[in-house]
């Protein structure tokens, strides 16, 4: 009997996963593992330093994970003479020195690279098989399938019919508690006296080090200080961080998820979703261990509701929109936003206390919570007008969990609205008052939360209401914004005018000014 011929098998670098469908057959008798550090991924952003720390350590750390259970690894690194710097490159280059029956591949999570591969099929002499990420709770065609039956493609209702599905937090045919959202009970104010608890660190293990030196001669010039690394690099090291979350923190965040503290990058959150996104933690026993907690009564519902919610919910989802809206809908401008970025985005140089500490943790930790993404800096960049290019690339740059079928929605729908409300039922604008609300970031800010035309007024107050007029014609049939569009309705001409000047001068003081055209 003819046994078959080697598979060559490409594990990409956000794949780092026991479970991942192209290693499902393995034989390490015969096959052959690719895994390829290039410039074509380390260069199509300019990431933040951190990011290719933790992406190139992890991948190392996988290879050798591979190679303890027996099998062979062709690693390239970034500093091979030999490297074609392309995913693709390395594919046709491992067919040239060996013959592979076929070459296997588990789907990638962003459009260029479907593009990349379908290429690869046609110039590949070996048939190219790619296989479904079964890592995800929802597949693709099943949200697409979903999606088809919908008017308006709410998280909300998807989440449901994904807590049905894993039985997640369920009695019966019934959510836990009798509600299938918690979120009402997740926007509490932190009391005075109470601090977050202590983190979980996760140190730089020797060869995190190691990856980290090279990174840095490497990339001397790209956003972000390696000094505070503080990302699990391999599965040991995310578990004992998903570990420390479960039983420390989980009870206390659901209260004060959306809170922000100036100098606070953790408060309760996980800090995980890096790890998960590149394999190291399976999100599914992610949220049944959290589950576990509840049933035990060692953690409220309400924590365990939101961070449950998070993961089956909210990832699911914003991953299903990426894959049915297509590459074009990064290039939707529902609002016809037209600005540049300002400069703070990356210096932090700014009298804005929330900007200048959320740019500084981002700075320091390629993290930030979602709450000071979204109601910071995305805020900020909607309420200015910000390309959506800009701000687009700003998160792709400056996050290390960040890719772009995970960024570009949060980034593109939630926080700026430019798909014109595919994911979210209104912008998320606001004006000091919201910041005011969940931080504690204005009582030592040069600008007056309460003032909203005065020298030392809060930007954020005639940003707000200079976005609303502005996009009347656009939103004001909102119902979502009939409040404060009565409200604007109220006001003057003349208190409009000053506004929407008092904006004017705030937008060319950021150096927030018409993008450059031709």
């Amino acid at each position: 009997m003819t046994r078959a011929a080697a598979t060559l098998r490409l594990v990409l670098g956000d794949q780092l996963s026991d479970t991942l469908s192209s290693l499902a057959d393995l034989d390490p008798s015969r096959d052959v593992v690719l895994m390829a550090e290039v410039m074509s991924e380390a260069s199509y952003v300019r990431h933040h330093k951190q990011k290719f720390a933790l992406v190139f350590s992890a991948m190392r750390q996988f290879a050798e994970r591979l190679r303890d259970r027996g099998a062979v690894v062709r690693y390239v690194r970034l500093d091979d003479p030999a490297n074609t710097h392309s995913l693709n490159g390395e594919v046709l280059r491992a067919l040239d020195d060996q013959p592979f029956g076929r070459v296997v591949l588990t789907e990638p999570g962003e459009w260029r690279l479907v593009q990349a591969f379908d290429d690869l099929a046609h110039m590949s002499p070996a048939p190219v098989q790619i296989r479904p990420d079964v890592r995800f709770v929802c597949a693709r065609a099943e949200f697409e399938a979903w999606a088809a039956e919908k008017r308006e493609l709410r998280m909300e209702f998807f989440y449901r019919l994904m807590r049905r599905k894993t039985g997640l937090l369920m009695d019966g045919d019934q959510p836990a508690g009798g509600r299938w959202n918690f979120d009402a009970e997740n926007r509490k104010r932190l009391p005075k006296g109470l601090t977050p608890p202590e983190r979980h660190m996760v140190p730089p293990n020797p060869l995190t080090r190691e990856v980290m030196a090279e990174m840095a001669a490497r990339f001397p010039d790209n956003f972000g200080s390696m000094a505070a690394f503080n990302f699990p690099t391999n599965a040991e090291e995310a578990e004992g961080a998903l570990d420390h979350f479960i039983t420390q923190l989980l009870p206390q965040f659901g209260d004060w998820q959306d809170f922000m503290v100036s100098g606070q990058p953790w408060m309760w959150h996980a800090h995980i979703s890096a790890a998960m996104n590149i394999g190291l933690i399976d999100p599914l026993d992610a949220c049944r261990r959290a589950e576990a907690e509840y049933r035990a009564d060692r953690a409220p519902l309400n924590a365990v509701e939101g961070f449950i919610r998070q993961i089956i919910g909210w990832r699911e989802y914003v991953r299903g929109i990426y894959w049915l809206k297509g590459p074009d809908y990064k290039h939707t401008n529902a609002l016809a936003a037209d600005r540049t970025l300002p400069w703070f985005y990356w210096s932090g140089e700014t009298d804005m206390a929330c900007v200048r500490d959320v740019v500084a943790i981002t700075r320091d930790h390629a993290y930030a919570h979602h709450i000071q993404r979204l109601m910071v800096t995305g805020n900020l960049a909607l309420l200015l007008g910000v390309h959506p290019d800009e701000i687009n690339d700003w998160y792709m740059v400056v996050y290390a969990n960040a890719f772009e079928w995970v960024e570009l929605p949060n980034t593109h729908g939630m926080a700026i609205f430019a798909d014109g409300g595919v994911m979210a039922s209104k912008p998320y604008a606001a004006s000091g008052a919201y910041i005011n609300r969940m931080s504690n970031y204005c009582g030592g800010c040069a600008y007056d939360v309460k003032d909203r035309l005065g020298e030392r007024a809060c930007p954020f107050n005639a940003l707000y209401w200079d976005f609303l007029d502005r996009n009347t014609d656009t939103l004001g049939g909102n119902i979502r914004l009939a409040m404060p569009y009565r409200s604007l309705a109220k006001m003057d001409e003349a208190e409009r005018a000053a506004i929407n000047a008092k904006a004017a001068q705030v937008r060319q003081d950021m150096g927030a000014v018409p993008r450059a055209t031709g």
